[in-house]
């Protein structure tokens, strides 16, 4: 029997008309009907074409489906982590029931003089039917490609399912009551009206945060739920973008690119500036991308650096009276208005691109060349979490000294840590932040013989082959991360005076071929505070939420889901401990850490660099 529904669009509230194959098994004793031409496997050639067709729109129907469907719980989970974190009130926690009722969408016969007239329930991501979500029309290119394996999604995340348990009541300040299933990454959120419970889905996850943070500021922002809608959009263009494509080989290079949800605590992690993902997509880490660099000529009259930038000189071959002067494709497309004069008078030329492909890291402006050996990290106008991704003109004047700091700083530390220097920058004096491009160090250099760099963030998020997920032994292992990880950020602060941005996407782990931490790398001089210029305790708290609430409280946590029973915090306290620090002991008798407030801050329109941190409970207390 075929059925017809509507099915409503998670971000245009759109009504779309699709058909549904029900199913129902004849009464007992009845004789089998005849079956339909186009389904005998005597048919005719065009009957077996036909269904044929009809199979691989169903499976592509599918396959659209459970990316819708997986897109909404990747985009729902670091949302609800904000709004639990910053403006909701926990309450008590319910038993889940024995077998809880499945949710499902409701099947509308529309009234053919209006097919619009029939509203159906928003339908969660455990919807019986995702296989009937069509993409959006503002996206013609994922409808065109096909994604015949509707569990690639699922697969390209090692982290294990959460485990079905009770659900967490929270009070909001509306007081509407609001449950959750799960702590970490918290997923199916369900509102309680009129004595029941109702699933909301992404949209309508997205208007009760919206509520209820105009209830809380008493503040309208009608930025922030686009730029959540279009977060949640750009996960399903990247899930579908990755069905489709390779892994990178190198485990580094796959542990950079695989944050899918990226930051935890954040609102919209994955907004790309509301775009369509036809201009975004072919530079974005988390779909594998790779791409050539473009080779501009700069005029010398024009150019603009400081520090160390012979590494640019040898990219390329610059005609006489220019300079070589690498661009991201991205921008210079971004920038292209205002770039226009200066190629037309000739500031500017096109050289070509490089021979070469670079690889996007997870800060996606920031992007690796192998075969040099050589980070480039660029300008984006393009908001990504909480900024506009420049490289502003105030960062770069105190580079040289930032740098200079942390690389004095790690290098007296001893032991194999490692600073990744940002040697230096080059850019035109008429388009100062648009094509500025800085160099970082590469990684032969710096990391321990016959040791691998993960990135920090890629351990949490899961990839193939992480050995955070494969270790046998959990216990070891995270000792060996924290022995890594927690003495040269110590370090730095206490003998040095630098507060290292420590946070899980500028930190690199080391492993030996058993997987085992060996070195930590950190990296970016740009978000370096030094001291005295920056408060003694301002820089405590902000060097707290990189390490600890951002870095340490993520990897235990992710350890802790993948090594049951396993419990962190004790082993943290000892590593913690060992170090003579005022503000150590004051931390580990503190009944709270500092966790930043990524919701209420893009809410009230603060600048991103102002960090606001609440109280949470601190696991060090007492483990």
């Amino acid at each position: 029997m075929t059925t017809a529904i509507l099915i409503v669009s998670a971000r245009k509230n759109r009504r779309e008309r699709v058909e549904r194959v029900v199913l129902i098994p004849p009464p007992a004793g009845s004789a089998p009907a005849e079956p339909d031409a186009a389904t005998r496997s005597d048919a005719p050639a065009d009957a077996t074409g036909r269904r044929a067709d009809a199979t691989g729109r169903r499976a592509d129907a599918a396959a659209r489906g459970a990316i819708a469907a997986r897109a909404d719980a990747l985009a729902a989970a670091p949302l609800l982590n904000c709004l639990l974190r910053e403006v909701a009130v926990p309450e008590a926690a319910e038993p889940e029931a024995a077998e809880p009722e499945a949710v499902v969408p409701e099947v509308v016969e529309p009234d053919a003089a209006d097919p619009e007239a029939a509203e159906p329930e928003a339908a969660g991501p455990e919807a019986a039917e995702p296989e009937a979500v069509e993409p959006e029309a503002a996206e013609p290119e994922m409808a065109e490609q096909q994604v015949h394996e509707p569990e690639v999604a699922e697969r390209q995340m090692a982290e294990p399912r959460s485990r079905r348990g009770a659900r967490q009541v929270h009070r909001l300040p509306s007081g509407r009551l609001l449950r959750v299933r799960g702590a970490r990454r918290p997923a199916e959120p369900e509102v309680r009206a009129d004595g029941a419970w109702h699933r909301l889905d992404h949209r309508g996850l997205v208007d009760l945060v919206a509520t209820e943070l105009r209830h809380h500021t008493g503040l309208t922002n009608p930025e922030l739920p686009a730029e959540m809608l279009d977060s949640r959009d750009a996960v399903a263009a990247l899930l579908a973008a990755r069905a489709r494509a390779t892994p990178p080989e190198d485990p580094y290079l796959r542990s950079e690119q695989s944050l899918l949800t990226g930051h935890p605590h954040h609102p919209a992690p994955k907004t790309r500036g509301g775009g369509p993902p036809g201009g975004w997509l072919p530079y974005a880490p988390e779909a594998y991308a790779r791409f050539p660099l473009v080779l501009l000529g700069l005029r010398e009259d024009t150019v603009v650096e400081d520090g160390d930038t012979a590494a640019l000189d040898a990219l390329g071959e610059a005609p006489p009276g220019y300079r070589l002067l690498p661009a991201h494709p991205w921008q210079l497309d971004l920038a292209r208005t205002a770039l226009a004069p200066a190629f037309a008078d000739g500031r500017l030329v096109r050289l070509g691109t490089t021979p070469f492909d670079t690889w996007p890291t997870a800060a996606v402006r920031t992007l690796y060349a192998p075969g040099p050996d050589l980070f480039l990290k660029f300008s984006l106008d393009v908001r990504i979490t909480n900024d506009i991704r420049r490289l502003w003109r105030h960062d770069l004047l105190r580079l040289r000294r930032t740098d200079a700091a942390a690389t004095r700083a790690l290098a007296a530390v001893g032991g194999p840590a490692a600073w990744l220097s940002d040697r230096g920058y080059r850019t035109a004096g008429f388009a100062f932040e648009e094509l500025a491009v800085m160099v970082r160090d590469g990684l032969h250099a710096h990391v321990t013989p016959g040791a691998t760099p993960l990135l920090a963030a890629g351990l949490v998020e899961g990839f193939e082959g992480s050995p955070l997920a494969g270790t046998a032994d959990p216990a070891h292992w995270w000792e060996a991360y924290l022995a890594a990880v927690v003495p040269p950020a110590l370090a730095a602060f206490a003998d040095h005076g630098v507060v290292l941005e420590a946070h899980l996407q500028n930190t690199l782990v080391a492993v030996d071929s058993a997987g085992r931490p060996v070195q930590a790398l950190f990296r970016d001089a740009e978000g370096v505070k030094l001291l005295p210029e920056t408060e003694r305790a301002a820089g405590w708290e902000r060097l707290v939420y990189c390490l600890v609430v951002n870095h340490l409280t993520e990897v235990a946590a992710a350890l802790a889901d993948h090594h049951h029973g396993l419990d962190p915090w004790p082993a943290a306290r000892r590593e913690l401990a060992r170090h003579d620090l005022p503000e150590v002991h004051a931390l580990l008798a503190a009944p709270t850490l500092p966790g930043k407030t990524n919701l209420l801050l893009r809410w009230t329109g603060a600048d991103g660099a102002d960090a606001r941190y609440l109280p949470l409970p601190n696991p060090l207390a007492g483990s």
